[in-house]
């Protein structure tokens, strides 16, 4: 655990730090990241011992309460803020709430604005699913040797620019291993292979919550049948209280207040002369 001071100038603990992640090209080590969606999810990635986590950024202060001390990057949408200095503004508001890196996927001259200002920039390469009209739709990247140097010139690009990290997905295994020791850059798989200096995957694909995965998912558990047999339970349960309601059954004598004794008979007597 490493002793920090957090962008917005507090002291905190880190498990891994932006050096930390740069130390890991050519070590062989491999962290894991995943991205939990709200407060039950963030404490089970802890609980099971993820190294490093990816969130929205309004989830920062929820997240930082229950893992303080995880490597945390956040993340802005393609089009959530569309001018550079809205762009800064929130990336600078991200790193002074807690966050520890931050995620575009706009253009080299967004990276390099960000991190012109220290801000550790995370981009997006290879199958961008925002952009994949360009590439005639969802596809595998780097699976020939041309399209191979384009990614391995993307590096380079993103090197000059400033970018500390880079989320690939769907690039050939190969490609990424013999690309990863040529670049400064920390990369994240998602569906690269295991060549990746940290791997990622999907909350809802780990634990086999989507009915459709991609290719390149593997779910771990099945909680896909547990999910649809919680909302049968639920619909079933609005279903009585419903009827229970409609009928007048509902609320039942162990859920309602009653009076004190005595008391009722003395409320009538007030009544019947108060109402004369």
């Amino acid at each position: 655990m490493k002793n920090i001071y957090t962008f917005g100038r507090k002291p905190a603990k880190r498990n891994y730090t932006v050096a930390d992640l740069q130390a890991l090209k050519g070590s062989g080590k491999r962290l894991s990241m995943c991205n939990p969606a709200n407060e039950r999810e963030i404490r089970a990635c802890v609980d099971a011992g993820i190294d490093t986590l990816t969130v929205w950024d309004d989830q920062i202060e929820s997240a930082r309460e229950i893992a303080p001390h995880h490597f945390m990057g956040t993340a802005m949408n393609w089009g959530q803020y569309a001018t550079p200095d809205e762009i800064l503004r929130a990336a600078i508001n991200c790193m002074e709430r807690g966050a520890d890196m931050y995620f575009t996927n706009r253009s080299y001259d967004i990276v390099e604005m960000l991190a012109k200002e220290s801000i550790p920039v995370q981009a997006h390469m290879g199958l961008v699913p925002s952009l994949s009209t360009w590439f005639g739709g969802l596809r595998a990247f780097g699976r020939t040797a041309s399209e191979a140097m384009e990614i391995y010139r993307i590096f380079k690009r993103y090197e000059n620019a400033g970018c500390f990290a880079v989320e690939i997905e769907c690039v050939a295994e190969r490609t990424l291993e013999l690309l990863n020791d040529k670049t400064s850059i920390v990369t994240i798989s998602l569906g690269s292979g295991n060549a990746g200096d940290i791997i990622f995957l999907f909350m809802a694909d780990i634990c086999g919550e989507d009915p459709n995965p991609p290719r390149h998912a593997y779910a771990f558990r099945n909680l896909q049948p547990l999910h649809q047999q919680i909302y049968d339970e639920r619909v079933a349960a609005l279903e009585e209280f419903h009827s229970a309601v409609r009928s007048k059954n509902f609320p039942y004598s162990k859920q309602s207040i009653t009076m004190h004794p005595g008391e009722q008979e003395q409320l009538e007597e007030m009544l019947d002369k108060e109402c004369v």
